[in-house]
């Protein structure tokens, strides 16, 4: 009986040791996989391009869409005090997203009206232009006086957005008197692409 009780108190022995053996590796291995954990995916985040905007004049306007020649070019005409442009605005930085190298996309702001000078408009410009991400888009500024500029471009007010195609021929000009006359309702961006579309479709049939 004593014999009996003394294997059975052998045995017990053996076993809680082999149960602490299993746990004691078991939290070791617990242990590496905190100490190590498993690398992780870095998700790359894209980089907006820096936005950049030149202060011009007429001249200087006309030889920015001149140097575009064989590409469809799109000026977009706008203010930061123009609730329509300021709306409408993104959709010329999604068509330069979507056109690429095909489009050379333009925008003229007319926020000098002629007080101090140009560049002390170009603060709320620059950063309207970096909220929409305009990085990609030619930006511009007038240095002639907006109702001066207006005169000089044909034009009566903003928001207008002209079209030329490959050769260097204004195809369309959206404004007021066009969505008045032609649309029935104010101009959108659908309709600018529906011009730039038709510009590079019958062009390359030539």
């Amino acid at each position: 009986m004593i014999c009996s009780m003394t294997r059975n108190t052998q045995f017990l022995k053996r076993l809680m040791l082999f149960v602490g053996v299993i746990l004691i590796a078991g939290c070791e291995r617990s242990y590496d996989k905190s100490a190590n954990p498993a690398p992780q995916t870095v998700v790359q985040q894209p980089v907006s391009v820096p936005v950049s905007v030149a202060v011009v004049d007429h001249s200087a306007i006309v030889k920015r869409i001149e140097s575009h020649r064989g590409q469809v070019v799109v000026l977009d005409c706008w203010s930061t005090s123009c609730p329509p442009c300021v709306k409408e605005f993104p959709g010329l930085v999604d068509l330069k997203n979507d056109y690429g190298d095909t489009v050379a996309c333009l925008s003229l702001s007319f926020d000098y009206e002629g007080f101090g000078v140009p560049e002390d408009v170009l603060p709320p410009v620059k950063t309207f232009l970096e909220q929409v991400s305009a990085g990609d888009i030619e930006n511009l500024l007038n240095r002639d006086e907006a109702d001066a500029l207006y005169k000089k471009m044909n034009i009566t007010s903003v928001p207008v957005v002209m079209v030329w195609d490959r050769n260097g021929t204004l195809i369309q000009q959206f404004d007021d008197e066009y969505a008045s006359e032609k649309l029935g309702r104010s101009f959108t961006y659908d309709d600018v692409r529906r011009a730039v579309d038709q510009a590079l479709s019958s062009q390359s049939k030539e």
